[in-house]
């Protein structure tokens, strides 16, 4: 059985060099496209790509086709920073930008816009219109708001984002001054959660500072930790319409494993990951099986006992 019908639970981006040989075969085989591969694992992924760039509508046309496979497979987008950072509400570039949300809207596939805004966000009168503008802006959308100044936890903060029917987005992240803390809230029928990973270097990113693309991503959640998560998981649910879950610490394929992890924590039995980061991760998914043939398996482990 896999999740509940509204939960869903997966990583935040898949195209990622570093995964090769990690979450994906080294040598692919013929046909073989990533987005195809983890919708066999996951319900949901979540497009970071779009942060950078808009989405050109012919690619999110074959996004949406190659998880067609599996039918409760919907992907979040991510808002562009020249909306959240740089604070455009230029006509012309809103318009470019839905674009490429259409096809996943036709295709019923998308589950919501995600609007990151950065730490220095906070929660005044100036911003906080400046988010209604952005909800009348893509109204046709639902929106959810990842806000990390803890701000935005105070109750007039959050009465706008209910006022207007925008999502608040619980985040784990690196502990810091008036950083947002752990939290279960809803303030719309969507439910969202991200983690972060609590690497301090996600710091250095926030603030400009230099620091390695991978390093602030570079956390791997205890079960422990990932059962406290389970618990706001909870609870948020049990009133959202939809529940989003998405691991964003991909150094390593480690949003991969806890995602998977976390999955099984909520009640999906698939218990399927990739071969190779079973491999990787012998520990955290020793509960897991891939696809690769048991008599295969056995047949390999027998070999490499005889030759030892």
């Amino acid at each position: 059985m896999s999740l509940p019908r509204t939960l869903y639970c997966g990583p935040s981006g898949w195209s990622y060099s570093h995964w090769n040989g990690i979450v994906y075969p080294k040598l692919k085989p013929r046909g073989f496209h990533a987005l195809e591969d983890l919708s066999k694992y996951f319900d949901a992924v979540e497009i970071n790509t779009s942060f950078y760039q808009p989405l050109r509508p012919e690619l999110a046309t074959i996004w949406a086709r190659k998880v067609a496979r599996n039918p409760k497979f919907l992907f979040t987008v991510k808002l562009g920073r020249r909306y959240t950072h740089e604070r455009s509400l230029s006509p012309a570039e809103v318009a470019e930008f839905k674009e490429g949300l259409w096809p996943f809207q036709r295709a019923r596939k998308l589950g919501c816009v995600l609007m990151q805004f950065p730490w220095t966000f906070r929660y005044t009168e100036e911003n906080r219109h400046f988010v209604i503008a952005l909800r009348r802006a893509f109204h046709e959308f639902p929106l959810v708001a990842e806000m990390r100044h803890s701000s935005w936890q105070h109750e007039e903060a959050l009465g706008t984002l209910i006022d207007y029917h925008v999502g608040f987005v619980n985040i784990d992240q690196a502990p810091y001054t008036k950083a947002m803390p752990p939290s279960a809230v809803l303030t719309s029928r969507v439910g969202y959660v991200r983690l972060h990973g609590r690497n301090p270097q996600h710091w250095e990113r926030e603030f400009g500072r230099p620091a390695r693309a991978t390093a602030a991503h570079d956390y791997l959640y205890s079960p422990k930790e990932l059962l406290e998560w389970k618990t706001r998981i909870d609870q948020i649910q049990q009133h959202a319409a939809t529940t989003f879950v998405f691991a964003n610490n991909d150094a390593g394929g480690k949003s991969v494993v806890n995602a998977l992890e976390l999955s099984q924590m909520l009640g999906d039995d698939r218990r399927l990951a990739p071969a190779q980061l079973i491999e990787q991760f012998p520990e955290e998914l020793a509960e897991f099986r891939s696809e690769i043939p048991v008599q295969d398996a056995l047949f390999a482990n027998y070999e490499r006992r005889a030759v030892a």
